[in-house]
């Protein structure tokens, strides 16, 4: 299985932010070819010391790294990508990697 992870920073307003990540982002993302999950993180980001320096997570799961990829590439997913200068006003950091269970 591949993950994309969103790691956002605090934004300008957090009530804005709530508002486009679901009434738009979403939406959007939920429309990206081969997507076969999307989470987002709900309440307080924490480490094991205390609170994260993130406002929110958000995990995409794909079948493999080529679906990512391709469902990425595609205008869906370049839509949802283009989509996050809208609210995330704080910044976010994107991670890219295959998992696997054990």
């Amino acid at each position: 299985m591949a993950k994309l992870v969103s790691l956002f920073n605090p934004p300008a307003d957090a009530d804005a932010f709530a508002r486009h990540l679901t009434g738009t982002h979403i939406p959007l993302a939920k429309k990206i070819p081969g997507l076969r999950s999307l989470e987002a993180s709900r309440g307080p980001v924490m480490t094991p010391e205390g609170p994260a320096p993130y406002h929110l997570v958000g995990v995409l799961s794909f079948d493999s790294m080529d679906d990512l990829q391709a469902g990425l590439g595609s205008p869906e997913g370049q839509a949802a990508a283009a989509d996050i200068a809208n609210f995330a006003t704080g910044g976010v950091t994107v991670l890219v990697f295959d998992s696997e269970r054990h």
